[in-house]
């Protein structure tokens, strides 16, 4: 048994692109959810009636299932099978219930409206190569994307460029640099570098010359 004072949730980036994600529900949530998720896996919609929006992203690849009645057991079980996330965002709790049930007896994770699950979905902020996420355990959905505005302001195109840079200065950096404590306090220095960061609002070429000579600085 786990230590309660152990977090429950653990951050994770995962590859979304083969693994299938299916959402019970075509009203409002499940308009939401379909559109974030559809962004990184293959997506189901299964309803009895969907959003236009919903209807909008089913002409965009999404697969939409229009039921036409109660879902029975053996229905639900085919529909989630061989699903990686089950997200049940109907307006029926019972409903959701048994999805979720359903779903776990069938070795799929859930993601709750109705409660703790599986797993919790973030507020993101997306830089290029930059990932952040946020979140409060479920607890208020409303201030992680509070908090997710505060951060977009802080995090600007910059932090995007300089991703990049950093991506294309390491492979420069392992030939010419043999030890790699030089090679991380070289990165430190670029990133501490007042007129790289300024120079990237000019020009990334620019920036990128500036950078690279922080490396012949430390092999000569």
């Amino acid at each position: 048994m786990l230590n309660d004072n152990i977090p429950r949730l653990l951050p994770l980036l995962i590859d979304m692109n083969d693994r299938k994600v299916v959402i019970f529900g075509g009203g409002q949530v499940g308009e939401r959810k379909a559109a974030l998720f559809s962004r990184y896996a293959p997506t189901t919609v299964i309803s009895r009636s969907f959003t236009p929006a919903i209807q909008e992203l089913g002409r965009q690849g999404v697969c939409l299932v229009n039921t036409g009645g109660e879902l029975s057991d053996d229905e639900i079980a085919l529909y989630v099978r061989d699903a990686f996330l089950v997200i049940p965002t109907t307006s029926d709790l019972e409903l959701n219930r048994r999805i979720r049930d359903i779903a776990h007896n069938n070795g799929c994770l859930v993601n709750s409206v109705d409660g703790l699950e599986d797993l919790v979905v973030p507020s993101i902020i997306e830089r290029g190569d930059i990932i952040l996420a946020i979140s409060t355990g479920g607890a208020s959905p409303a201030l992680s994307r509070y908090m997710r505005q505060k951060i977009e302001q802080a995090i600007g195109p910059q932090f995007e460029d300089m991703a990049r840079l950093l991506g294309e200065i390491r492979p420069v950096l392992k030939k010419e640099v043999g030890s790699q404590a030089e090679r991380s306090s070289i990165l430190w220095a670029i990133l501490e570098d007042k007129v790289v960061w300024k120079a990237l609002a000019e020009s990334y070429e620019l920036a990128f010359d500036i950078a690279l000579k922080h490396i012949n600085n430390g092999v000569n």
